[in-house]
């Protein structure tokens, strides 16, 4: 599903040059729940913007589903992260001035999917989440956990291959958090290919395999044994 061999990625600091990642190897295979560690610095977040097609690398070779992401312009690297990935961020961004169920069928706009069958789907995994009764109301309106829920049915309404989480639970507090884990677990046991980037070992240790980055490279990636969410829900 992800293939990632020797990646670098340096960014330019006036006249000085910061290498970020120094050569990552690893692959994902589909249906993996995948825990991405390390502290501030380490990297990890500058991986997962290459991921997303939200940056590009260097030097090395990224394949998502058989597909070379290398050297797209703008025009087709959105529409390769509009058909492959879905997004969840620390910070929701859902657009304020929408409803839960206009921010759930927004990526549906992009893929110029006809207004009923928007709404349609959209509502299908707003009911998913748990939230089809909140579906008029506008994110101010929303609990933290509650705006995720939403940020997660946009993410997969689109029905990507592969769930980005940056941070997912990080403005959350501990009870949300494992709530809004045990709903990525169980997105998860359906067959959905999903990274999470955390710097909670709780929440790294419900998922299935744990790589950590240190200094921009890979110094520890292991498979675990998960703990399900629903033991602290």
């Amino acid at each position: 599903m992800i293939e990632i061999k020797d990646l670098h990625k340096s960014y330019q600091m006036g006249s000085n040059s910061l290498h970020v990642l120094k050569g990552i190897n690893f692959t994902v295979g589909e249906g993996e729940l995948v825990a991405i560690m390390g502290s501030s610095g380490s990297g990890k977040s500058t991986l997962l913007n290459i991921l997303g097609m939200l940056d590009e690398l260097d030097d090395g070779e990224y394949n998502l589903d058989d597909v070379p992401i290398r050297g797209l312009n703008e025009t087709k690297a959105a529409k390769y992260r509009n058909k492959f990935l879905g997004f969840v961020f620390q910070s929701f961004n859902l657009i304020n001035y929408k409803s839960a169920l206009e921010n759930v069928a927004l990526p549906l706009y992009y893929q110029k999917r006809k207004r009923k069958e928007r709404q349609e789907k959209a509502m299908e995994y707003l009911e998913k989440v748990g939230l089809a009764e909140w579906a008029t109301h506008l994110p101010s309106e929303l609990s933290g956990g509650q705006k995720q829920r939403v940020a997660i049915a946009r993410a997969l309404a689109a029905e990507p291959k592969v769930l980005l989480a940056d941070e997912p639970t990080g403005a959350l507090d501990s009870k949300t958090s494992y709530e809004v884990m045990e709903l990525i677990q169980g997105i998860n046991d359906e067959g959905k290919t999903i990274l999470v980037v955390t710097h909670e070992e709780d929440i790294a240790h419900m998922c299935k395999r744990i790589v950590h980055l240190k200094d921009g490279i890979i110094v520890e990636d292991k498979k675990i044994e998960q703990v399900r969410a629903s033991k602290y829900v």
